[in-house]
């Protein structure tokens, strides 16, 4: 297998290159959005790993001329910024699964290796359970910053919060 690995995180990407290269799974690293267009373009890549923030370019952008350049490529979305949002939103844009980071090189062997037309397993601890508010409250944050284009200014003002209370929010991220 041979891969494209896209992160601004060199020392992350560096790390899961070696772990997959064990594994015997070629990657390339490209550390910008531009870089990854031009690697993909002179090679055949069988899949890629597109972090969701890469510097200032987000990576849902990079989905649609991937899989343009690339039909078959199975794309996985990484990030350390979840959100039900993002995940919907890479899921439409044509990204086979979508990692939380920390990520490990099982979780990616799972995503990459999963068969396409399974159907998912059912979940046994998520049946009536409810989400924390501090997650539903991230959720909506994340919401409000995806349809104000990461303007924390006017997503603070979309919410009714300072700007200042906002920022203070986004750097507490809550848990699973």
């Amino acid at each position: 297998m041979n891969g494209l690995l896209v992160d601004d995180d060199e020392l992350f990407a560096q790390t899961l290159q070696r772990a997959l290269a064990r594994r015997e799974i070629v990657t390339q690293i490209a550390t910008s959005a531009e870089v990854a267009l031009q690697m993909a373009k002179t090679s055949a890549f069988d899949f890629a790993l597109v972090d969701l923030k890469i510097a200032h370019d987000s990576g849902l952008q990079l989905i649609a001329p991937l899989k343009a350049m690339r039909p078959g490529m199975r794309l996985v979305m990484m990030t350390g910024y979840a959100s039900v949002a993002t995940t919907v939103e890479a899921i439409k844009r044509g990204a086979y699964d979508y990692l939380v980071k920390p990520v490990g090189v099982e979780a990616v062997l799972r995503a990459l290796e999963s068969d396409p037309e399974a159907e998912p397993e059912p979940d046994a601890g998520s049946g009536d359970a409810m989400l924390p508010l501090n997650r539903v409250e991230w959720e909506h944050i994340q919401q409000a910053l995806r349809q104000t284009d990461g303007n924390i200014s006017a997503a603070a003002r979309m919410l009714g919060v300072h700007r200042r209370s906002l920022q203070r929010k986004l750097s507490k991220r809550p848990g699973n």
